[in-house]
């Protein structure tokens, strides 16, 4: 008779130690936003001292084949417990637990912006910072990082001729002028935020579909003006015109707000 080999029971913390990674790399389910899921998944671990402190972060590889996500989800999810003071990141290394995690005072809660004075408070947040990216992108960008704003609008151009909402496009659009800057801190701050600083994925502002494809008509448009003075290195047209997009955006959600007290 064969003997069956016998597996060696794990020592309490081993046994520990499996449940936590088993946990935080089960797959994603599709109700919220994916890198939502796993900033609450993984601060989680971290402020429950699952994770220790110093203890290496799974891979991005291994977050994006474990839980069915995009590097672009991973990275934002990173970028966002980066901002609250729960993970650092070292070039070539990978993320780790913060040595003192805690959490921020200071954050935006994504499920807060589905009201409209969340969205206009937003929007005014983003013009103080995003005007000024567009003016050091006009500044610094290379010809690689133009040609990337370009294809950028021109996606977007495509999904609003499609009559779609065109969230992602739109958030690409402005990820590749914060790349332009070649500061970290603009891509950080525009990750941590995440796709919900496009209002019209949580908010819905159309009741017909000629609105809203004018709308995104006249985003594409500003869009256009926007590439077109970063790309002709004029820093002061570049800040105005995304300060001027920003605001028709802000103005925009304001006169529903109004509407909505009424």
């Amino acid at each position: 008779m064969t003997r069956q080999p016998t597996s060696i029971p794990l020592s309490a913390e081993a046994a520990a130690a499996r449940e936590a990674q088993d946990h935080l790399l089960r797959p994603l389910t599709p109700v919220r936003s994916r890198s939502d899921v796993i900033v609450e998944r993984l601060a989680e671990q971290i402020v429950g001292e699952r994770l220790a402190p110093g203890a290496k972060l799974p891979s991005e590889q291994e977050m994006m084949q474990a839980m069915g996500v995009s590097r672009t989800v991973v990275r934002e999810a990173v970028a966002a417990l980066r901002a609250r003071g729960l993970v650092v990141t070292r070039q070539g290394a990978g993320a780790f637990v913060s040595n003192a995690p805690r959490r921020q005072s200071y954050m935006i809660d994504p499920e807060g912006l589905g009201s409209l004075s969340s969205v206009v408070e937003v929007m005014e947040l983003r013009m103080a910072v995003e005007a000024e990216a567009a003016a050091i992108a006009a500044e610094r960008a290379s010809a690689a990082q133009l040609k990337a704003i370009r294809q950028a609008q021109k996606l977007f151009s495509k999904a609003a001729a499609r009559g779609e909402r065109g969230v992602n496009e739109d958030f690409a659009f402005h990820d590749a002028i914060a790349v332009a800057t070649q500061n970290g801190r603009f891509i950080e701050f525009l990750h941590f935020l995440g796709r919900l600083i496009i209002p019209r994925q949580s908010v819905r502002t159309f009741e017909d579909s000629d609105a809203q494809r004018n709308y995104m008509h006249r985003i594409e448009r500003e869009h256009q003006a926007i590439f077109e003075a970063i790309e002709a290195r004029a820093p002061n047209k570049a800040r105005e015109l995304m300060r001027r997009h920003l605001l028709n955006g802000r103005d925009r959600y304001r006169q529903l707000l109004a509407g909505k007290a009424k």
